[in-house]
């Protein structure tokens, strides 16, 4: 054919895409009757849902949004997306929550307002009425509902009583006390729901007053919406309910079993329960184990053991959910996680996200909580995050297979920065700097910790008790279930600091009695953490202290760490899927998520390690002495 008529055809093509593909805009000075053009935009986010279709951009311009944003359509590619954005350079919000107005003083009570609510203003779903429930969630012998108050953006604590909100005490086990005085209670029937509020020293007439009326912010009722981007919003103050692996799980922003979302730029906060949601749809189950009481099975295990051959004949499958990409988003307060996913979060990248301030209010508690919670990350990608004052940084529970965690930041969680629970492997754990008082908890196997910098307690145990499940290489196909032994795991080239005097509880110790074999070398041990008897080669200064600190001035952050001329100067060796070998559960190499050989060549930054002179810990290069590297 000629090449003039094909470069024809090309700039036809070309031509028709860019006819098809649409903008539409909504403004807060907008019409739901305009066409939504940029000089007669809509009024409402939905309005512009209701008419886009794939390839089509939907751009919010500055305002509130007060809607549940219910996608009818997906994209059909990842070249032909349905993307949602915030007009470049406006802050445009998405909330879950309604202006309370009509405050009325409690006498005799320092500052105790309340309100009367008609049920129609919540329309069909009153949060107040609602309760938080599910599997393995524990409300503390009370009721907390999905609803909140929020003060000028403050969320309030709920109480179980008109006393604890009339004569508030604080909360000194948690971070904030003093917040913890400014409370709230909800009472309601058939008409009407009455809220009693203690905002101390503020009217609440003359102060914005906001109380969450939506289960959620962005979340398609149906599935099969695939190739949806959602980026630059500001998510906040949505109801929404526990998200058990057992059940759908449904945050402010939430992909509902679909695949191949994008979700960048946003800010997303104050979540009852959930910021994002990858996760399982409730079609297969919901909270099975606690509508299965009669059941003559007591564990939760066996409910979601049949929970994921139910999703297995969903279609649960690389090509058909998962692989979405979640990257440089804020999250912030929310009680139970910043990111969660049972299974639809297989295949994802998940990166440079800020993640802090999770599960700090602490009423209620559960065995789903932390800054990112996935059952089955199977070959997802966690890497480049700050996460911080979250409780547990990352729990990957169940079927982490292929799993990459990779060059994030822990500091500051009080349970533990990282956490694998009953994981059969290979999954890789490199570059990554441990600085909180518990570093790694695994009741895992099949593990390799390359390169980190681990400053707290590194704990490990057997489960004998749970057959969990593990797959054919980079698939959901299971291959088998079985209990986990403990050990398997490899551990190279990493900088491992004790904490002076606490010398039996830092270090790798915990490796002296692993059941299955473990490989151990070249990692270094400072400040009187121990290594295991089952190292190979090591570098040993218990006597030096490297003086960490972490500056965290909040736009920058800064670690401090002195090196001595033994860790400067070592020479170690590249670390790879030769060396790395089998998963001895799977049969599975510790390899990348596309089936590509690991190398340990790149540090923290993804700066090049230099070939005659790699040392322990996650940075290429460093001085002998103190040095003081910039980390965001």
């Amino acid at each position: 054919m000629n090449s003039k008529i094909i470069g024809l055809l090309v700039s036809l093509t070309i031509a028709a895409f860019n006819i098809s593909a649409g903008e539409y805009h909504v403004s807060k000075s907008g019409n739901d009757s305009n066409d939504g053009s940029k000089s007669r935009p809509f009024l409402t986010i939905n309005r512009a849902v209701y008419l886009a279709m794939p390839g089509d951009t939907v751009t919010v311009h500055t305002g509130v949004y007060r809607e549940w944003v219910k996608p009818i359509r997906g994209g059909e590619s990842d070249a032909k997306r349905i993307v949602f954005r915030a007009a470049p350079g406006e802050k445009a919000e998405i909330k879950g929550s309604e202006v309370v107005k009509g405050w009325k003083k409690v006498d005799k009570i320092p500052g105790v307002w309340m309100v009367t609510i008609p049920n129609s203003f919540f329309g069909d779903y009153n949060p107040y009425k609602d309760s938080i429930y599910g599997d393995w969630f524990n409300d503390h012998g009370r009721i907390h509902h999905t609803g909140e108050v929020f003060l000028n953006g403050k969320s309030l604590y709920e109480k179980e009583s008109q006393q604890k909100v009339f004569f508030p005490s604080a909360d000194s086990s948690i971070a904030d006390p003093k917040g913890s005085t400014y409370t709230w209670y909800c009472e309601s029937n058939d008409q009407s729901t009455t809220i009693w509020a203690n905002f101390h020293e503020f009217n609440p007439n003359n102060e914005l007053i906001e109380a969450s009326a939506r289960k959620t912010c962005f979340y398609p009722e149906i599935q099969g919406l695939n190739f949806i981007t959602i980026s630059g919003f500001y998510i906040s103050q949505a109801a929404t309910q526990w998200g058990a692996p057992t059940a759908e799980q449904v945050g402010m922003v939430a992909t509902h079993w679909n695949m191949g979302w994008i979700i960048e730029n946003n800010v997303i906060s104050d979540s009852k329960c959930s910021g994002i949601t990858l996760g399982k749809e409730r079609g297969t189950g919901h909270n099975v184990w606690s509508a299965d009481q009669g059941n003559i099975y007591n564990d939760g295990n066996i409910h979601y053991i049949e929970v994921l051959f139910r999703v297995l004949r969903n279609g649960w499958r690389k090509g058909n959910i998962g692989s979405h990409i979640v990257r440089n988003n804020t999250i912030f307060n929310c009680e139970q996680t910043g990111i969660c996913g049972s299974m639809g979060a297989a295949f994802s990248l998940i990166e440079n996200n800020h993640i802090y301030n999770i599960y700090t209010k602490r009423q209620f508690s559960g065995a789903e909580i932390g800054g990112i919670k996935f059952h089955a990350a199977v070959d997802a990608i966690i890497r480049h995050n700050r996460i911080h004052n979250a409780g547990r940084g990352i729990w990957l529970d169940w079927m982490t297979q292929g799993t990459r965690v990779s060059s994030n930041l822990f500091y500051n969680n009080d349970m533990e920065d990282i956490f694998f629970e009953v994981d059969h492997g290979p999954f890789i754990v490199d570059n990554n700097l441990f600085l909180s008082e518990v570093s790694v908890r695994s009741q895992s196997e099949g593990g390799a910790y390359i390169h980190n910098l681990i400053t707290g307690k590194f704990q490990t145990w057997p489960d004998p008790g749970r057959f969990t499940p593990y797959f054919l290489p980079h698939s959901t196909d299971i291959a088998g279930l079985t209990i986990v032994l403990g050990g398997d795991d490899r551990l190279y080239n990493n900088l491992i600091v004790g904490r002076g005097n606490k010398q039996n509880e830092y270090g790798l110790k915990t490796y002296d009695n692993a059941k299955l074999p473990v490989w151990i070398e070249d990692n270094a041990y400072l400040n009187c953490a121990v290594p295991s008897r089952k190292e190979l080669n090591m570098i040993y200064e218990g006597t030096f202290d490297p003086c960490i600190q972490l500056d965290d001035k909040g736009n920058e952050g800064y670690l401090t760490i002195s090196f001595s001329s033994a860790v400067k100067n070592a020479s170690l060796n590249i670390i790879d899927s030769e060396k790395l070998g089998q998963a001895k559960i799977p049969r599975a190499v510790f390899e990348n998520s596309d089936g590509t050989s690991y190398k340990s060549n790149l540090d923290y930054f993804g700066n090049p390690r230099p070939a005659d002179q790699i040392i322990p810990g996650p940075f290429a290069v460093v001085k002998e002495g103190e040095n003081i590297i910039k980390l965001w």
